[in-house]
């Protein structure tokens, strides 16, 4: 099980999402009309009591760990992360249901809610493995999870179906325990 944590930066607080965090969410999810970026599956501000149920359930059922990211500058909510399929007694888990507001895009944000979301999967829980799926065709997502230094695994074939219908193929990325400790190290160097 997941417990419940603050995981906190010099740019990014990472809280464990709420009810709480429904307004500044659908700030963030407005800031670019995320909703209508058909290689994710950011939901639509009509959506976001649904988004929060299920990121509550998935906690309580052991899946993860939702997470409001807020900008520490401004306090500000501008987006939404998580741990999720946890298999702990495998010791790996998923990065994943990341978005950003279009203003937060390309910033620090996102490289330091990475850095701690993986310092404390390596670090805290002691996990093996970290993996994060993208979109095949999802370009910018791919090269920020190349960045950030993850390697790419393979490629899950009609993997999933999307809400227009679109059959997805997801690429898979990993980082491992051992590979840790220089991701880390050049995580720490782009932040600095």
């Amino acid at each position: 099980m997941f417990e419940p944590v603050v995981l906190k930066g010099k740019h990014v607080r990472l809280e464990p999402l709420s009810e709480k965090h429904t307004e500044g969410l659908c700030r963030a999810i407005s800031d670019g009309e995320l909703w209508n970026l058909f290689v994710t599956l950011v939901p639509h501000v009509r959506d976001i009591d649904t988004f929060l149920s299920n990121a509550l359930a998935a906690h309580q059922s052991g899946d993860g760990l939702a997470f409001a990211t807020i900008d520490e500058a401004t306090n500000q909510v501008v987006g939404s992360t998580r741990f999720m399929k946890a298999n702990l007694p495998y010791k790996r888990v998923e990065i994943g249901f990341t978005f950003l507001g279009k203003s937060f895009q390309k910033t620090r944000i996102n490289t330091e809610a990475k850095l701690l979301m993986l310092s404390h999967a390596f670090e805290t829980l002691g996990l093996n493995r970290v993996e994060l799926l993208t979109d095949y065709l999802n370009t910018t997502s791919r090269n920020a999870i190349l960045r950030i230094g993850a390697k790419q695994e393979g490629i899950l074939r009609n993997h999933m179906v999307m809400p227009d219908g679109r059959i997805r193929d997801s690429v898979l990325f990993s980082i491992i325990a051992n590979e840790w400790p220089g991701i880390k190290q050049n995580l720490e160097y782009k932040l600095a």
